[in-house]
C-alpha cells in the first residue's frame, strides 16, 4: 500500500509548527519520504467543511486521522487538543506520530 501523509493546519494555531517539525523529522530519519507528505493549509471554515477538517493540526494517513484511526466525517475549525497518556496537548510528539503511522498502516493492510 502506498502511504500518503497529509498535514492539515491553519495559520495562528500555536501547535501546528511544532507538530509539523516532529512529522518532518521522520523524513530526516528515513522513516518517511518527503514525497509522501502533503501540507494543506485550511484557510477558512468553508474549506474545513469540504475537507472534514478535524482542527489544527491534523495528520491523516491515506485519509485516516492518525489520532482517531478513522476517516473524519465532520469538521472542526479550531486549534486541536489531544489527550495523550492522560495529558492534554496540542502538539503530537514525533514518537507518537511514528507509532500511529505504523499502527494504522498495519490496520489498513
Amino acid at each position: 500500500m502506498k502511504t500518503l501523509i497529509e498535514f492539515q493546519f491553519f495559520q495562528g494555531c500555536p501547535h501546528s509548527k511544532e507538530t509539523l517539525k516532529n512529522l518532518l523529522s521522520l523524513v530526516e530519519e528515513g522513516f518517511l519520504k518527503e514525497s509522501q507528505i502533503i501540507i494543506t493549509e485550511v484557510p477558512d471554515p468553508e474549506t474545513a467543511q469540504k475537507l472534514n477538517f478535524q482542527g489544527s493540526p491534523t495528520i491523516l494517513l491515506n485519509g485516516y486521522d492518525i489520532y482517531t484511526e478513522r476517516r473524519p466525517e465532520s469538521f472542526n475549525y479550531s486549534c486541536r487538543i489531544y489527550n495523550l497518556h492522560g495529558k492534554q496537548t496540542g502538539i503530537l510528539p514525533r514518537e507518537y506520530i511514528k507509532a500511529q503511522i505504523e499502527k494504522l498502516k498495519e490496520k489498513l493492510k
